[in-house]
C-alpha cells in the first residue's frame, strides 16, 4: 500500500511524497572533516557564551541545595512553568517553524510576539538563530553543519566528542560564514531587525520578570530572589539543554521511520519537553511541515498551538501534512 503526504498551500495540494512502506534507512555518514569556514569568535563572545552556559548550571546546583534544605514554593514552580512555555514555544513556533522554515504565515502582531518570546530563551537573536539552523538543514551531518554529532575521528572518544560538540561545544565557535547569506528575507523585515537588535533587552527582561513577579507576589525580596533562581536561571538552563538535546541525542539515538540523508531520529521521551521538536526525523524528512509529529500518536504541542492560531485567523497558509485516505499503522510516508 502506498501513502501520499500532501502539503496544502493556498488551496492547492502538492504531493510531498508517495511511497510504499519505507526501506531500510541508509547507513549513517562517516566521520566529518572539520573544514567548514567560520567567522572568528571574539574573546568577548567566548566569555558571554561561557556565562550563558555555566550560570544556569550553577543556579541549578544552588536550587538543588536549597530544595534539599528548605523546599521550593508552588509560586516559583508556576512562574518557571509559565515562562518555560512562553520562551519555549517562542523558539519552536516562532524561531523555528515560522521564521526558519516558513511553515505558516503569521499576522504581524503574532510574528512580533513569537519572536520576542523566542528571544526570552537566551538562544541568540532570531536572525543569527535562523541562519545557523538553515545551514544545519542544508548540510545536515556533513561538513559545514554547525552542530552535527558525527565524530571528527573514529573510536569512542570521537563519538563522545561529537556528542559534546553537538550539545554544547558548537556554541563556542562562531557561526559559519554562509549563515549570513541565508537570512536576507529576515533582514528585509523591519520588525525582525528591530527585535534582533534588542536581543540584550529581552535577555534582561527574561530574568527581571520572574524577579519582579516573585517579589510582588510573595511580598518579600527573598521571594523575588527565589523566583529569579527557579523561574529565571534554572528555567533558562533546562530549556537550553532540552533544545541542545535535539541537536545531539536526536541525531544519534532513536527511531528513523523516514529515510533521510542524515542521522536525524525521533526520540519520544523528549517530545513533550521540546514541544514536538524531538520528532526530528519527521522534521528532516518534511522540513516545511508545521507538524513534526507526523505519525499517529506523536504528540506535538507546537502544532496544536499553530492550529489554534489558524482557527483564530492569526495564521494562514499553514503547511499541514495530510495522508489522503486511510493511514494504516506501520505504513509511514517518506521522501523519495
Amino acid at each position: 500500500m502506498s501513502v501520499q503526504i500532501v502539503d496544502t498551500e493556498a488551496g492547492d495540494q502538492h504531493v510531498l511524497a508517495e511511497t510504499t512502506p519505507p526501506p531500510q534507512p541508509p547507513s549513517p555518514p562517516g566521520p566529518v572533516p572539520d573544514d567548514s569556514p567560520t567567522l572568528p569568535a571574539s574573546a568577548l563572545q567566548m566569555v558571554v557564551t561561557g556565562l550563558v552556559v555555566v550560570a544556569p548550571l550553577v543556579a541549578l546546583a544552588v536550587a538543588i541545595f536549597r530544595l534539599w534544605g528548605h523546599g521550593v514554593t508552588l509560586r516559583d514552580l508556576l512562574l518557571a512553568l509559565v515562562l518555560y512555555l512562553v520562551s519555549g514555544f517562542g523558539v519552536t513556533i516562532g524561531y523555528h517553524r515560522l521564521l526558519t522554515h516558513r511553515s505558516f504565515v503569521a499576522s504581524r502582531p503574532l510574528k512580533v510576539a513569537l519572536t520576542v518570546a523566542g528571544s526570552l530563551a537566551f538562544q541568540g537573536g532570531p536572525i543569527g538563530w535562523v541562519g545557523n539552523h538553515r545551514v544545519h538543514h542544508a548540510r545536515s551531518d556533513r561538513a559545514g553543519d554547525p552542530h552535527s554529532p558525527v565524530p571528527r575521528r573514529p573510536g569512542l572518544w570521537g563519538e563522545l566528542g561529537g556528542l559534546w560538540h553537538a550539545h554544547t561545544g558548537w556554541l563556542f565557535r562562531a557561526g559559519p560564514e554562509v549563515a549570513g547569506k541565508l537570512v536576507g528575507d529576515l533582514r528585509r523585515d523591519r520588525d525582525l531587525t528591530v527585535v534582533d537588535r534588542l536581543f540584550p533587552v529581552w535577555c534582561v527582561l527574561s530574568l527581571a520578570l520572574p524577579f519582579a513577579i516573585g517579589w510582588a507576589w510573595g511580598g518579600t525580596l527573598g521571594a523575588g530572589l527565589t523566583a529569579f533562581l527557579w523561574a529565571g536561571l534554572v528555567r533558562v538552563g533546562v530549556l537550553h539543554h532540552v533544545g541542545w538535546s535535539v541537536n545531539s541525542i536526536c541525531h544519534r539515538f532513536g527511531r528513523r521511520p523516514f529515510p533521510t540523508q542524515d542521522r536525524s531520529r525521533n526520540v519520544r521521551f523528549l517530545a513533550l519537553p521540546s514541544f514536538g521538536e524531538a520528532w526530528h526525523n519527521g522534521h528532516h524528512a518534511f522540513p516545511r511541515s508545521a507538524r513534526h509529529g507526523i505519525e499517529r500518536g506523536q504528540w506535538d504541542p507546537s502544532a496544536v498551538i499553530i492550529r489554534a492560531f489558524e482557527r483564530l485567523g492569526w495564521a494562514h497558509d499553514v503547511h499541514w501534512p495530510k495522508p489522503p485516505g486511510h493511514h494504516r499503522p506501520g505504513v509511514s510516508p517518506a521522501p523519495g
